[in-house]
């Protein structure tokens, strides 16, 4: 996934920007964060949560202080690009080159639209959620299991991590996983999705009636 395609350039703000001027940029915009330049070159981050701070008749010259270093480069991959949306709680990220030129902005709205149509969302298949414990994991049993039961993998993030657990996500090609499921149970994975076909747990409701009726004679 190429960012590039999905930077839009916006006026950013300089330090000669009056503090009315900000106020009416981010009500403009209703975005979290402006960027601030000077010749091209960014300078930094004015965040809408600093607006109360500012007092009239100054301009960001006088709060330079308040600027982060929020940004990303264009070369940076789309987890990085996803992981800063995140970390920084922010709808807009400005992009530079290397050299630190100012490039535009990144939108969270155009970022999500596009992972959509990846693979992993777009395309029909099946979710299974696998847990074991860390010492056992390994994404090349992973891959033997899924493809020596016919299965491709579109994707996989790992979802939950702790000091014993590993928690894993995947999207395979197919809806059909019975047997996927039932290997992974056999190798020692816990399986926290629910599927329809999941001939074990089938088993085990069916077990359960037949449970209540005997009790119930």
């Amino acid at each position: 996934m190429n960012i590039k395609q999905l930077i839009t350039y916006e006026s950013a703000l300089s330090l000669q920007a009056t503090t009315k001027e900000v106020k009416e940029l981010f009500n403009k915009l209703q975005t979290t964060h402006i960027p601030v330049v000077e010749k091209e070159q960014f300078l930094g981050c004015f965040s809408v949560e600093d607006i109360h701070i500012l007092e009239q008749d100054k301009t960001l010259n006088d709060y330079q202080y308040l600027l982060s270093r929020l940004a990303i480069i264009d070369t940076a991959n789309w987890i990085d690009v996803l992981q800063e949306f995140a970390r920084q709680d922010a709808n807009t990220l400005p992009v530079l080159d290397l050299d630190g030129k100012y490039l535009g902005i990144l939108e969270l709205e155009d970022f999500l639209h596009l992972l959509g149509k990846t693979p992993f969302l777009n395309e029909s298949g099946a979710i299974l959620v696998i847990e074991t414990a860390i010492h056992h994991y390994s994404p090349s049993q992973v891959s033997q299991i899924i493809e020596s039961n016919n299965g491709k993998i579109l994707g996989l993030f790992v979802t939950a991590l702790s000091e014993s657990t590993i928690e894993c996500t995947i999207k395979l090609n197919s809806s059909s996983i019975n047997d996927i499921v039932q290997t992974f149970r056999r190798y020692g994975y816990t399986i926290k999705s629910e599927h329809i076909e999941d001939s074990y747990v089938q088993g085990l409701k069916e077990r359960s009636k037949y449970l209540k009726k005997f009790l119930n004679i």
